[in-house]
């Protein structure tokens, strides 16, 4: 299993090549909000989904999305952490 930083920083660079082209992935802190603050709508939200499943293995429910686990890196490194771990 990846360590969480590694998490961090694939997720930071997929994020801003994909939602953000004009931003270097440093401009994105772990903590900035991605969905409430529209950097990613809801059809980014599924290629987002998408590209985490893939890179990590693991499968997302509908309930797994909630802005709660998605609206950060913090947010959705956790939620791999949990989902690789086999929690729900």
């Amino acid at each position: 299993m990846k360590d969480k930083s590694a998490m961090k920083e694939e997720l930071r660079t997929y994020i801003a090549s994909a939602f953000l082209p004009d931003e270097s992935p440093e401009s994105l802190k772990d903590d900035t909000p991605l969905r409430t603050s529209g950097v990613m709508d809801s059809m980014g939200l599924l290629r987002l989904v998408g590209f985490v499943e893939s890179q990590y293995g693991i499968e997302l429910k509908a309930y797994d999305t909630s802005i709660e686990n998605f609206d950060t890196i913090d947010a959705i490194a956790d939620l791999i952490e949990r989902k690789i771990a086999g929690e729900n």
